[in-house]
């Protein structure tokens, strides 16, 4: 078989994968109620800051910032939930050993499940640009405010994607995964409850940087509060852009492993 005929077949495999993962998380799966979830809070949220009718174009600033953050985060945080069970999950309701006795290749199975886990990202921001957009309006910030807020959130879910299909291949149950990305998740934020004076020191701001999730919210909020320009604290990317890049690695190498896994756990 040829090279290009070889190609062609890992894009359809990977086309019919993405299909059906997207069908079985949106049509059968926990896709709209974790969306309905996830518009409510922004809902209320939105109310709370815009109800305040004494802001100021500063605060208004700080509203914008928050609801951006919050959307950014809570929608990366589906994605973790969703990448989570993705195969452990499988591995728990026993349909892993017919998925992998498929002729499409282990690479086309886990990237269907990180397209269905990412579009979680992608709907919930969708669904957050009118609440920014709104609260943005006037500041003259709210097209700077969506096209960091897409950039950032990209890189996060990316991240916590990775993070949560390589946890899922080698965890037992879903449980396990589930409870093992969340508490990555919650170490990688204990540097944000260090004492202010340590967080602002060289080695409490390193901890602050490494960490994908706090690093790109700290780059929102300079950008639409403090008012600074995209590449003032574009450093403040360089950690979420090389774990998301880590993780995703780490997913493509254990799924080429995802058989022998798989017999380890029966």
């Amino acid at each position: 078989m040829s090279e290009r005929s070889e190609r062609t077949m890992a894009t359809a495999a990977l086309r019919a994968m993405a299909r059906q993962e997207l069908r079985d998380l949106w049509w059968g799966g926990r896709g709209l109620p974790l969306m309905l979830g996830y518009t409510v809070l922004l809902s209320v949220t939105s109310y709370l800051v815009a109800a305040n009718k004494a802001l100021n174009f500063l605060e208004q600033r700080e509203a914008v910032s928050l609801t951006l953050q919050l959307a950014v985060a809570v929608a990366a945080l589906l994605v973790l939930l969703a990448a989570a069970d993705a195969i452990s999950g499988e591995r728990e309701r026993g349909t892993l050993e017919p998925l992998l006795l498929t002729p499409a290749p282990r690479s086309a199975l886990v990237a269907g499940k990180a397209i269905a886990a990412m579009s979680l990202w992608l709907v919930g921001y969708l669904l957050a640009l009118p609440y920014v957009a709104y609260l943005a309006r006037g500041t003259q910030v709210t097209t700077k405010a969506l096209v960091s807020g897409a950039v950032v959130g990209l890189l996060v879910a990316g991240f916590l994607c990775g993070l949560g299909l390589t946890v899922s291949a080698l965890a037992r149950s879903n449980r396990i995964a589930s409870a093992t990305s969340l508490f990555v998740l919650l170490a990688a934020f204990v540097p944000t409850q260090l004492p202010s004076a340590a967080q602002h020191g060289t080695f409490g701001e390193a901890l602050l940087r490494a960490d994908p999730v706090t690093a790109g919210l700290h780059y929102l909020s300079e950008l639409v509060v403090a008012g600074h320009g995209p590449t003032r604290d574009v450093d403040w990317l360089i950690g979420p852009l090389a774990l998301a890049a880590l993780t995703g690695l780490s997913a493509a190498l254990v799924s080429t492993r995802l058989q022998l896994l798989s017999g380890a756990r029966s």
